[in-house]
């Protein structure tokens, strides 16, 4: 009787953990299933490309895991029983179907957060995922010349959807609204690079302005300046989905998953949650921030303590740490903001064509990852039956 585990979600952290399981469990021992509501995987660190009108190549998943002994089921999860360990899937068909998990892996992400801001729901952009990018993308081809577009949110997705938007369409103009100062927690390097940039791109900076309402044609600041807008692009934070809220399982006022150090689930040990899904805690204890260089290594560490619990081996726990912020700016510019283990700036920044391949390097080294989860090398581990196993054991069948 093989080891069901169930991973829902086919994002970085979910297709990452799932190949990473195949390479690290025999076929035979455990059976892998990767749900996603889509067929292709979506690269999102390069939403803002496609919102801007470049093509992206299509990345099939079923293709991906050819070989890996994943199965991918196409379906939009519904529901999480933790307590039954069963998840509702509802399929093209439209009926609802149950998938029952000895181990399952949450790996749903995040999605656009209003922040409870009127009219954002309604007539705001988000590109914090395919389907909004590709809207945000059919709505800048209808704007003639001099349409005012306003990217509301001074994070890294916010600056790279505006200066990516006032390249691809110089003939519009392009604003952003952040709520402090521009780039400020970049360093005086990054700053003044940054700074530059905006100035070349023509794009217009509101510093230390909140939106207070988003309308069709204009966005409202709370100290009641409007704003025209013929496209408003929202990137002012994200939310996490909503189902892990409506389950047993023990989550942050956010909706997080709370979890260990090895990505366990505090409440029910056969859960794993990861990437944006989970509240995990880096150096200084400190949440990790919603990113992929965030959700890369968590769903190493997911995957690596699965494949040890079911084997008998020693948990291995590997600190999560970051190095830099990759900020591009355009298709020929960027900025390689280098940073402390706790994501604080230091002085040191790359700047200019080198800092954009850097980043492309970074992109491309991260798909790469997901799309040939057996290239690399692995010993496959037996899954011990729950009497031979060491360490605390995964609640769930034992094979």
């Amino acid at each position: 009787m093989q080891h069901r585990v169930i991973v829902l979600g086919a994002g970085y952290t979910g297709a990452i953990a799932a190949g990473r399981l195949a390479r690290r469990l025999r076929r035979e021992d455990v059976a892998i299933t990767l749900v996603n509501a889509e067929p292709d995987f979506v690269e999102r660190v390069r939403m803002h490309q496609l919102a801007a009108g470049q093509e992206l190549r299509p990345r099939p998943l079923d293709a991906m895991f050819t070989g890996t002994g994943v199965t991918l089921k196409l379906a939009r999860v519904t529901a999480v029983d933790a307590d039954r360990k069963a998840v509702t899937v509802t399929g093209e068909g439209g009926a609802p179907e149950e998938l029952p998990y000895d181990t399952l892996v949450y790996a749903l992400g995040s999605g656009p957060y209003d922040q409870g801001v009127p009219g954002v729901a309604e007539h705001a952009h988000d590109i914090a995922g395919r389907p909004g990018a590709l809207r945000l993308r059919a709505r800048l081809a209808g704007l003639e010349a001099g349409a005012p577009v306003v990217v509301v949110g001074g994070g890294l997705t916010g600056l790279e959807a505006a200066t990516e938007l006032a390249e691809s369409r110089p003939d519009l103009d392009v604003a952003l609204a952040v709520r402090g100062g521009l780039g400020d927690r970049l360093s005086p390097k990054g700053r003044r690079h940054l700074r530059a940039a905006c100035d070349r791109l023509g794009i217009t900076v509101h510093e230390h302005t909140e939106v207070g309402a988003v309308a069709a044609d204009h966005v409202t600041t709370t100290d009641g300046t409007r704003l025209p807008s013929a496209a408003t692009v929202w990137t002012a934070g994200f939310a996490v989905h909503p189902i892990a809220r409506a389950t047993t399982l023990t989550t942050s006022e956010s909706g997080q998953i709370v979890v260990d150090r090895s990505m366990r689930s505090v409440s029910h040990p056969e859960v794993y949650a990861v990437g944006d899904a989970a509240l995990a805690l880096g150096p200084g204890d400190k949440p990790l921030r919603m990113s992929c260089a965030s959700g890369v290594p968590v769903a190493w560490q997911a995957a690596d303590a699965i494949a040890a619990r079911l084997s008998g081996g020693k948990v291995p726990v590997t600190p999560v740490r970051y190095y830099q912020q990759c900020i591009s700016l355009g298709r020929g510019d960027g900025l390689i903001q280098f940073v402390t283990a706790d994501d604080r700036a230091v002085d040191r920044a790359l700047t200019g064509r080198l800092a954009a391949r850097y980043k492309e390097a970074i992109c491309k080294a991260a798909t790469w990852g997901v799309a040939h989860p057996l290239l690399v090398p692995s010993r496959a581990r037996r899954v011990l039956p729950r009497q031979e196993r060491t360490g605390d054991p995964v609640v769930g069948t034992a094979v």
